[in-house]
């Protein structure tokens, strides 16, 4: 796992985790993205939208990067630094024999069919197939989310199975499609 925090630059975004002072940044594109984003979000817990909830996440963001568990960032365009646009979570991180995690992401309404999270993704999954020396990345959608489909299936997840009730999401259990991506250049000396 690498030591730094990583900082994952494409061609017109920049992926980072937050920091306090993005608290402002957080707040505004979940409040401005909550309905959009509430269809495929779990209830949204008590406090989610205040600075302390954040205050409190962004120190849990940095333990589980830390302790090799998570890795939770926000996706900012190049061009306005001072937005945040998207977000993308590795999470549920395996070692051992499994060597795998799992990816969310989400995206503002307002920047959605521009190819921003494709080139996130990408850069991203690079990253942790690169620096992190991940085997398998997991990715489960919601069968009428076509959007997340296609955006999967482009960056070469292969469809695994069907999972009913899967996730409570918005109050509802869902049923999801299991995707995941293999690392081709896995090493076992990592």
């Amino acid at each position: 796992m690498p030591l730094e925090l990583p900082l994952i630059t494409c061609t017109r975004i920049i992926i980072r985790m937050a920091t306090n002072e993005d608290i402002p940044k957080i707040l505004n594109y979940f409040s401005e993205n909550k309905t959009h984003l509430t269809p495929y979000y779990p209830s949204w817990q008590s406090g989610f939208f205040t600075r302390e909830y954040w205050e409190l996440q962004i120190q849990v963001n940095y333990q589980e990067f830390t302790n090799d568990r998570s890795l939770r960032l926000f996706i900012f365009p190049k061009a306005n630094p001072n937005q945040i646009i998207g977000t993308l979570n590795f999470s549920n991180i395996v070692r051992g024999a499994a060597q795998y995690c799992n990816v969310g992401y989400s995206l503002a309404l307002n920047e959605q069919g521009k190819g921003y999270m494709t080139e996130a993704m990408q850069s991203s999954i690079e990253y942790m197939f690169q620096e992190f020396n991940m085997h398998r990345i997991m990715a489960n959608y919601i069968p009428h989310n076509q959007r997340s489909g296609t955006l999967l299936r482009r960056l070469g997840f292969v469809v695994e199975g069907y999972a009913r009730d899967y996730l409570m999401i918005n109050g509802k259990w869902e049923d999801h499609i299991l995707t995941s991506i293999t690392n081709p250049n896995w090493n076992y000396n990592s």
